[in-house]
């Protein structure tokens, strides 16, 4: 039998350097250089989430992106929450319904409980229910040389928009969600390993990994499952907006990689923790670092 073609997995994506570039917050990833891998061209469904719905925040882009094709690719409809970067929405609703789904675009701003609760309740008139609530949505900001320029409106909206929206976005859809029903959150090798210069936006990755463990422990009596995917450097838009130029083309060098991950190597990692195939993974953090060590 002829073996199937095997590669260097540090060879699978492109390495740094990269164009030196920044952008101005938000981020969109139809300005970077080299464009973002969201699987548009590799990822192939098996049909493991037919005929659910799935409510995505940060899905405009990067992983939220990723996750909104492959979930449409395994069959599920999908809604697609996020700020104000309609372009990047617009063409991720395209991708879902390119594969034959439902989509729907739901823009707004979660830094409040009733944004959050509009959301919700838009998703759940549009398709009815939430089967799966993937939690993806982040603030990170610029980062800073000195700790003291993490001012409070900084600090207290990252929070907002990280930690606090994941309590809100779940209360609200629990009533919407039966048994049977994931929720995924998005960490961060941030929780493990935390950078001094966006230290605000890691101290909410770890929130959100205790915060992801203990709500699985509330809601598996429901029937709810609950698991955290923690990414390490992954090539988004968050990346160009929040580090300066000469570090975005070295960005990722330093993992064991020797680059940073696309977003279409995320995907699966949530797919997974969505479909039947982890029934029995509940409270658990998949790290998708590429070597970098949790804890």
């Amino acid at each position: 039998m002829k073996q199937a073609a095997m590669k260097d997995p540090k060879d699978l994506g492109q390495k740094p350097p990269f164009p030196a570039q920044e952008q101005e917050y938000p981020g969109v990833e139809s300005g970077m250089q080299p464009r973002p891998d969201h699987g548009e061209t590799s990822y192939r469904g098996l049909g493991r989430l037919k005929d659910r719905v799935a409510l995505i925040t940060g899905a405009d882009s990067g992983i939220g992106r990723a996750v909104a094709i492959a979930y449409a690719r395994e069959g599920a409809d999908v809604g697609i929450a996020y700020l104000n970067e309609h372009e990047d929405a617009n063409e991720t609703k395209r991708l879902v319904e390119e594969a034959g789904r439902k989509a729907a675009l739901f823009p707004g701003d979660l830094s409040s409980d009733a944004a959050c609760k509009k959301l919700v309740e838009d998703a759940a008139k549009a398709f009815g229910r939430i089967d799966i609530l993937v939690n993806n949505a982040a603030e990170q900001g610029k980062t800073v040389e000195n700790f003291e320029e993490l001012d409070a409106e900084r600090v207290e909206r990252t929070f907002r928009v990280n930690i606090l929206a994941m309590f809100h976005i779940v209360r609200h859809a629990l009533p919407h969600m039966k048994p049977g029903s994931v929720i995924i959150n998005t960490s961060s090798i941030q929780a493990y390993q935390p950078s001094p210069e966006i230290l605000d936006y890691a101290a909410t990755k770890g929130a959100i990994v205790t915060f992801s463990k203990g709500l699985s422990q509330a809601l598996i009596g429901r029937g709810i499952r609950v698991n955290t995917v923690a990414p390490g450097p992954v090539w988004t838009p968050l990346v160009v907006q929040s580090f300066p130029a000469n570090k975005n083309a070295r960005f990722g060098e330093n993992s064991p990689m020797e680059r940073p991950a696309q977003p279409a190597e995320l995907a699966p990692a949530y797919v997974f923790l969505a479909s039947n195939e982890s029934s029995y993974v509940n409270g658990e953090v998949l790290g998708v670092t590429g070597g970098k060590p949790l804890g």
